[in-house]
């Protein structure tokens, strides 16, 4: 094809054709198992002809080859620019609907991973894996663990928003706005589980147990930090049946097992509803209901459905005058006391500290939460 005097070859096409619809450049490379061609291998423009055909713009031939130099006819031009329009377009999300405004006022204004100054623990290498959005997107992306020894502190960490959860302006297609990490399941990083709930699988990569069990010695455990314990953040040890020192059973809850996305299903919706609020109330019923729990607990209007919380929030606080009297609970802070402990306390310290940082007060899981601070009551006196 020819533009005024100058004939175009296919692979310029691959570059000419993004910039006269966006405006934008061929982008950072992009690195691929195998090529999808088998003629385009150390061409200037392979990147570009990969990008495009991951995309659908740009097709080959049958024998496999892509045939970069071979010059494009006007009817091939119109192909690459009937292919290119086919993904969404700048307006599809910024026009004059107030979708993405509403969700960024959902998160900073109402949300704790928009409201909260945790992100800037993402300055420090141990915390660099969640807190903040640049540290934690790398790591999810590239399948690591929240403590991989490539984690390292951030400079100027950013806290967390759109970008750390989602994938935008990367292609350019109707695939902008994919989950980080591709929903794929999250190996717990201290526990033998691994949570497998399609969208409910990003949650889970920062909202697990984030410290390792307590080493016993002679049947004591030496508590070195007023941090001892899970770390906050046990929802998928929760929701899994798993984590609890002292041989505490659990298993899988029925949040976990039936519902299809997990955490995104009860705390979002299927409105996307970015204050993450399970307990959102239909006001326009009489009695008004739980907006996100009806379609499975019909009628519902309280999120204490058959006590359970009310139950649970008795034994925590049972369990936590049990822990501050053996001394290893600070009562105002719940932070734990340096010290030497016998096993059983330390234990019971730790499954306190499921049931509490889980904060669903037993919503989650009842049996196990009900299970962990049984074990308290029981051993610590």
């Amino acid at each position: 094809m020819r533009i005024g005097k100058r004939r175009i070859s296919r692979k310029l096409v691959l570059i000419v054709v993004p910039v006269v619809i966006v405006l934008v450049g061929t982008g950072a490379a992009f690195a691929v198992d195998s090529l999808p061609f088998t003629d385009i291998a150390g061409n200037t423009h392979e990147q570009s002809i990969i990008k495009e055909a991951a995309q659908g713009v740009a097709g080959g031939y049958p024998d496999g080859t892509f045939r970069p130099d071979q010059p494009v006819t006007r009817g091939q031009m119109m192909t690459f620019l009937d292919r290119f329009n086919s993904g969404i377009t700048c307006t599809d999300c910024h026009n004059d609907g107030t979708e993405l405004v509403a969700r960024q006022s959902q998160m900073k204004d109402r949300s704790v991973h928009g409201t909260g100054e945790a992100f800037e623990e993402g300055e420090r290498t141990a915390c660099a894996g969640c807190h903040g959005t640049e540290g934690a997107k790398a790591r999810i992306n590239a399948r690591l663990l929240p403590h991989d020894a490539s984690v390292t502190a951030i400079e100027n960490v950013s806290p967390m928003g759109c970008r750390t959860c989602h994938d935008i302006h990367t292609t350019y297609t109707g695939e902008d706005y994919s989950l980080t990490g591709g929903e794929k399941p999250t190996k717990m990083e201290y526990t033998a589980g691994t949570f497998d709930k399609g969208a409910g699988n990003l949650c889970v990569e920062c909202h697990q147990i984030r410290n390792a069990k307590p080493t016993v010695t002679d049947g004591k455990i030496n508590v070195t930090s007023v941090r001892f314990g899970t770390h906050y953040g046990t929802q998928a040890q929760m929701l899994l049946g798993e984590g609890g020192l002292g041989g505490v059973a659990g298993s899988p809850s029925v949040h976990y097992t039936t519902v299809a996305d997990s955490c995104v299903s009860c705390h979002m919706g299927s409105d996307f509803n970015h204050t993450m609020d399970p307990g959102v109330l239909n006001m326009n019923v009489s009695p008004n209901q739980v907006v996100r729990c009806v379609g499975c607990h019909t009628g519902l209007t309280t999120l204490d459905r058959n006590g359970v919380q009310t139950d649970v929030q008795a034994m925590l606080v049972t369990a936590k005058a049990a822990l501050v009297k053996a001394g290893i609970m600070n009562e105002a802070d719940e932070l734990s006391k340096p010290g030497t402990y016998p096993e059983a306390v330390a234990n019971a310290f730790w499954n306190y500290k499921i049931v509490s940082y889980d904060a669903s007060k037993g919503v989650h899981n009842p049996a196990y939460a009900k299970a962990l601070l049984q074990y308290v009551i029981d051993n610590v006196k």
